[in-house]
């Protein structure tokens, strides 16, 4: 199993930027989206983080991810703590779950995981409120589930 706590991932709002631009061939105006500066250097942070912890090559095949989002905590969190010590923590923004699985597993691909088509589970969790935020991200090869009972007797059956 490989973990790995990278940085706070970029929403992915701002993970593609288009802009309009003129076709050479046509002459008509055409929207272009590529990859934003943010988001290569969120993958270029992630691969670097990933060669620093020993992965050398993607794990091949079927993988299982886990990840705990923590946003960043606020200067405030203290008071916010005592006003509400049951659930501040739901005062802080924090990026959608999906969102953040989003932009990680695109960043991971080719580093970690061959492909995020490759990903077989996943889990994730929002985490207590760190400074500077985080995501702390688990990854293994999952292992083929074991039928016991063949497909075609399943079709059978309905």
């Amino acid at each position: 199993m490989i973990e790995l706590s990278l940085p706070y991932p970029p929403s992915a709002n701002r993970y593609w930027e288009t802009r309009i631009i003129k076709a050479k061939a046509t002459g008509r105006m055409m929207a272009l989206t590529y990859v934003s500066r943010e988001a290569k250097e969120f993958k270029e942070t992630v691969g670097w983080l990933a060669r620093a912890a020993g992965v050398r090559s993607p794990i091949p095949g079927r993988v299982a991810v886990s990840y705990r989002l923590h946003p960043h905590r606020p200067q405030d969190w203290q008071r916010r703590l005592k006003r509400d010590p049951e659930g501040w923590e739901d005062t802080v923004q924090c990026i959608d779950l999906d969102n953040a699985q989003k932009v990680t597993l695109d960043a991971l691909k080719g580093i970690v995981i061959v492909d995020d088509g490759w990903v077989w589970s996943s889990t994730a969790m929002r985490g207590e409120p760190v400074e500077g935020g985080k995501i702390v991200v688990r990854i293994a090869p999952a292992r083929p589930q074991v039928r016991s009972v063949p497909p075609q007797a399943v079709l059978e059956l309905v």
